[in-house]
């Protein structure tokens, strides 16, 4: 079987991709220039090399996470302003959750007297930015890539949050489940042993909840990069002309599903000619904002404020999206 128009068999850049083609060829005695070998190849060395990077890198950052003092940065927030924001922004990007997870976050530190335009700030950026998400993403984009995702992120989440502070809307949230919430202001004090046990759990919670959707989207991308030729991608490109990030922020709206599926689907794309921006506000749309979330959302505020959550964030990735792609050339 002939590879897709585009195919080219790559050179093995390091010891696991060598070692798996030594697995499949030597092996199995399977031909990797085939479209099926190249595919299995893919997937193999992508699931292999994304959950290394997971468990060393979660590790890592759930220890270091131990650190940090949470209720300063709640006392913080609580001052409102856009410092407020971007300290909320960043507290999202350290916390790992989805956009679902988000929400009871969300409800204590309203709990807790955080301006509502703050707390939206958390809301926006802890599903776009999270460590499994940028781990992942440094793996497969590079470095330069993902700073600019990261920045981009924290950028959505200051200024959508405070956009959203200075319209007043605090009459939309439902107040009963407000009040009732609890915010739990206890302070753990931690030994080395209880932060490296920290930094463990966190690292097989996270791969528990994710390893799915890591074969599910390394499978996507296998089958993308080696049966769908670039002259295919370039066409829907075409057809889409300047409304590509848009239409690719609308698609990503109503979608559910991890980081860690979109993430490989996203890199293949953008290998076959999707521009950066189009791939990148889609997995964004796609973290940020979901149905699931907003039935959720409709316990602790009323449709019209989460219209208006929704549409904010929706503008602000598109506009994202745009900039982004105006500055591939120099990623």
């Amino acid at each position: 079987m002939l590879l897709a128009s585009d195919q080219t068999v790559e050179e093995p850049a390091d010891l696991l991709a060598q070692l798996v083609s030594r697995v499949l060829e030597g092996g199995l005695g399977m031909d990797l220039s085939t479209r099926f070998g190249g595919a299995l190849h893919f997937f193999l060395y992508d699931t292999i090399k994304i959950f290394l990077l997971l468990a060393v890198m979660i590790f890592v950052i759930g220890f270091i996470r131990t650190w940090l003092p949470q209720q300063r940065l709640k006392a913080w927030m609580s001052q409102g302003g856009i410092v407020g924001n971007f300290v909320a922004a960043l507290f999202g990007a350290i916390t790992p959750f989805c956009s679902c997870s988000s929400i009871p976050i969300f409800i204590s530190l309203l709990k807790a007297g955080v301006p509502l335009g703050v707390t939206f700030s958390f809301l926006i950026t802890s599903p776009i930015i999270n460590e499994y998400l940028v781990i992942l993403m440094a793996g497969e984009f590079g470095m330069p890539i993902t700073i600019a995702y990261v920045c981009s992120g924290l950028l959505i989440g200051t200024v959508g949050g405070a956009i959203l502070g200075k319209m007043g809307l605090s009459n939309y949230l439902e107040q009963d489940i407000i009040k009732s919430a609890r915010a739990d202001d206890s302070e753990v004090q931690h030994t080395i042993k209880t932060r490296l046990r920290y930094g463990l759990d966190e690292a097989v919670s996270v791969i528990k909840q994710i390893w799915l959707w890591v074969f599910v989207g390394v499978g996507i991308g296998a089958f993308i990069h080696n049966y769908v030729p670039q002259d295919t991608i370039h066409s829907l490109i075409a057809a889409t002309g300047i409304f590509s990030v848009p239409i690719a922020t609308v698609l990503g709206v109503p979608m559910y599903g991890s980081c860690a599926a979109i993430v490989p689907i996203a890199v293949v794309l953008f290998q076959k000619g999707i521009p950066l921006g189009t791939a990148l506000a889609f997995m964004m749309a796609m973290a940020a904002l979901s149905l699931p979330e907003a039935i959720m959302l409709r316990r602790t505020m009323h449709l019209k404020l989460i219209g208006i959550y929704f549409g904010i964030t929706t503008l602000a990735i598109i506009f994202t999206g745009y900039l982004l792609n105006l500055l591939a050339n120099y990623l």
